[in-house]
């Protein structure tokens, strides 16, 4: 049977590296599927790895019907049997349920890939969507590390390397070196410190505990 799978994880944990290599998959055992991406770090209508692969994808905007669109490719004679969706936390929940109902009329494969909550710890109402409906939620197992070398576990919003908790749910940026405004992945406790590594390293000569008591 069909299947809407989510697949989650925080940034840098290699979701769309994943995606890449599931449609590879599908694609060599002669399935047909359509990869589909929205606000991906390298520009519109491509899906990327930080790995560096990367394959054109359909842009994924707030009036894509996923239903229509599939109709539509099989009326005109393309093999649709399963749909690769990366950066799902930006879809409308509409549009999860668009993709459920593929799966359950058409019998169409959904393979989702996203983060499940924002740099406030707030489900994106797309992953909250998912987590609802999905056949299966599937955490990737290689996971991203917080600069203390524990698993991160949560997405950080930085400004000039220091952690904020204000402005828009969805800001696209990456979590490279230099950025201005960008991301940062941490483990729990150093997001609710909002300890990041250019904190972290900035108050280096201050540990945060002591190994000993000061009488």
């Amino acid at each position: 049977m069909a299947e809407l799978v989510f697949f989650s994880g925080t940034m840098d944990c290699g979701k769309s590296t994943l995606a890449l290599q599931l449609d590879h998959n599908h694609a060599e055992a002669g399935r047909g599927g359509v990869l589909y991406t929205r606000q991906d770090r390298a520009g519109a209508e491509v899906l990327s790895s930080r790995l560096g692969l990367r394959r054109p994808a359909v842009e994924v905007g707030d009036e894509t019907d996923f239903w229509e669109d599939v109709v539509r490719r099989r009326r005109r004679g393309d093999r649709v049997d399963y749909l690769v969706c990366d950066e799902s936390q930006f879809y409308t929940p509409t549009q999860i349920e668009q993709l459920a109902q593929l799966v359950d009329e058409m019998g169409v494969d959904v393979y989702a890939f996203g983060i499940t909550a924002d740099f406030r710890t707030k489900l994106f109402p797309g992953s909250a969507r998912l987590v609802e409906l999905a056949d299966r939620l599937e955490v990737l197992q290689v996971p991203a590390l917080c600069w203390c070398g524990a698993r991160a576990t949560h997405n950080a919003r930085t400004v000039g390397g220091r952690m904020t908790v204000e402005g828009e749910q969805v800001v696209v940026g990456d979590t490279g070196p230099g950025e201005e405004i960008g991301y940062e992945v941490l483990c729990r406790r150093h997001h609710m410190r909002r300890m990041t590594h250019a904190v972290a390293r900035a108050t280096a000569e201050l540990p945060e505990t002591l190994p000993f008591e000061i009488g």
